[in-house]
């Protein structure tokens, strides 16, 4: 049975799906986490999620007093590297300013919540082994280390 557990986080953000005039501020929220400029990657990101399969399909804003202040993408996967179907997040980042108040759990739970209702049961994602603040997030929403190792080579 697919549950997914409402939790009472007090925080008044509102987390809804993206927007195009979200972008912007998606593209400011992750280069001060990430140190790099990305924006083509998110506005086709943005174009590719407002299309087709938006039942399998998640790119979600955390906005508060009207300004977005953290967002979370995410898809379902099935049959790749063996895995039954699967929500996957692949990105996720919240305001430093205002991470202490839940934002990043409210997206969180909103996502497993659409994955939840597409019929998955189980959530995955792929975290760099020094990033340990994603780390402690997502351990702190009840995550922990799968069955999968990642792999990687240089190409000459």
């Amino acid at each position: 049975m697919n549950k997914v557990a409402k939790r009472d986080l007090g925080c008044d953000v509102d987390v809804r799906p993206v927007r195009a005039d979200d972008v912007p501020s998606i593209i400011e929220l992750d280069k001060i986490e990430t140190g790099q400029s990305k924006p083509q990657y998110w506005r086709d990101l943005h174009a590719a999620f407002s299309k087709e399969n938006a039942g399998s399909r998640a790119f979600l804003v955390a906005e508060l007093d009207g300004r977005v202040v953290g967002f979370i993408a995410g898809e379902i996967r099935a049959f790749e590297f063996g895995a039954e179907p699967s929500g996957w997040i692949f990105g996720v980042t919240v305001d430093p300013k205002v991470r202490v108040q839940n934002v990043g759990t409210r997206l969180f739970d909103e996502i497993c919540r659409i994955f939840a209702q597409a019929g998955v049961e189980k959530v995955h994602t792929i975290i760099e082994r020094n990033n340990h603040l994603v780390i402690a997030f997502f351990r702190s929403q009840g995550m922990m280390v799968g069955r999968y190792i990642q792999m990687g080579k240089e190409i000459e």
